[in-house]
């Protein structure tokens, strides 16, 4: 090999190396990763939750008629890429409006990838649970909690079946899930609980003494995975899969209640939002409002829904539709009848 061949060649193996370290996300023929410890969150999909998915409503419901519905309902995510050789964490910050965040702050140092998404699993059917509710009680329906699913080798487990329903927490009456998980979150690992339920018909009581939760060993854990049922047999089904997350839960609450009402909610408008809904109707900040935003502006959103504790954020989004402030379910509702009707809005601009 000549001098200059050899220059040549001992002058490009840093390049190779250095290509290949930017552009892969492990050493080629190892496992040793080479991805960096950072996270992308840039606009997700949006869902019509008026709509179908993969041939069912998005919404489905049973035990009551249902009225006709117009327009669009845009439930917005988050698209979250994580991973990622060098390079396309670059290309992502210079060529995208994506938020690079640290890794930790997406998948914490002492959870696995796989507990944090169960975790957003879970959340998710906890919103669902939860837009029933306050969608119900918002429409004046009397609630009952039945007994969905317990968890394995949890308290819950040994005593408590699907279908049986949960009627007192230490003496005290509860209507809604809510009202049990509070009462067991005050309590500690360890502390007993009187649960009343009923069992094909008939009162049972019992004595569960509460677990520590896996996740976090300060928290109770009773284990007992519950929904609100309507006294008059309405059931309400969703069918969106592999969503993770509480902010879902606004979108779905509005999307019950237009499907119950004889007075159609959006009247052919299109309308986005985000928000996490208390069953009693209180409207909760999420994370990621701007890139929402981008995603419902993007999809031909009219107006988007804004939690107010969200509003400072979601003023520095690059969009022009109005960003309606709310603070409570029915903000929400009224906000957006006077919208549809071209009344003034209170907004976060």
């Amino acid at each position: 090999m000549n001098r200059r061949l050899a220059t040549l060649v001992w002058g490009l193996i840093p390049v190779v190396v250095a290509t290949t370290l930017i552009n892969n996300t492990h050493i080629p023929g190892t496992d040793y990763q080479l991805t960096v410890p950072l996270a992308a969150e840039g606009p997700g999909p949006v869902f019509n939750t008026l709509g179908d998915v993969s041939g069912e409503k998005v919404v489905a419901i049973d035990g009551a008629p249902t009225d006709a519905t117009t327009g669009t309902m845009y439930m917005t995510t988050v698209a979250v890429r994580h991973n990622m050789p060098l390079s396309q964490a670059l290309s992502r910050w210079i060529g995208t409006n994506d938020t690079i965040v640290p890794l930790d702050a997406v998948i914490p140092q002492n959870k696995t990838e796989e507990e944090v998404n169960e975790a957003n699993k879970v959340a998710f059917a906890s919103s669902e649970n939860s837009a029933t509710i306050a969608a119900l009680n918002y429409l004046g329906k009397k609630l009952t909690i039945e007994v969905s699913d317990t968890v394995p080798d949890a308290p819950a487990a040994d005593k408590l079946t699907p279908g049986d329903t949960i009627t007192h927490v230490d003496g005290e009456k509860v209507t809604t899930p809510s009202q049990v998980q509070k009462l067991v979150r005050n309590k500690k690992p360890g502390d007993t609980i009187d649960i009343g339920y009923t069992h094909q018909g008939q009162p049972h009581n019992a004595l569960f003494t509460l677990a520590a939760n896996p996740h976090d060993d300060s928290v109770p854990q009773l284990g007992v995975l519950m929904k609100a049922v309507s006294d008059d047999g309405i059931d309400v089904k969703y069918n969106l899969q592999d969503i993770g997350g509480p902010s879902a839960g606004l979108v779905f609450t509005l999307t019950v209640i237009d499907k119950l009402t004889p007075e159609d909610l959006l009247d052919g408008h299109t309308i986005a939002g985000t928000g996490t809904i208390a069953g009693d109707g209180d409207v909760g900040p999420i994370g990621g409002i701007r890139h929402k935003i981008d995603a419902a502006t993007a999809a031909g959103a009219e107006a988007f829904l804004v939690p107010a504790a969200n509003c400072d954020e979601a003023r520095r989004a690059d969009t022009n539709i109005p960003l309606i402030k709310v603070n409570k379910l029915d903000d929400a509702v009224d906000s957006v009848k006077a919208f549809v009707a071209g009344k003034p809005v209170t907004t976060c601009q």
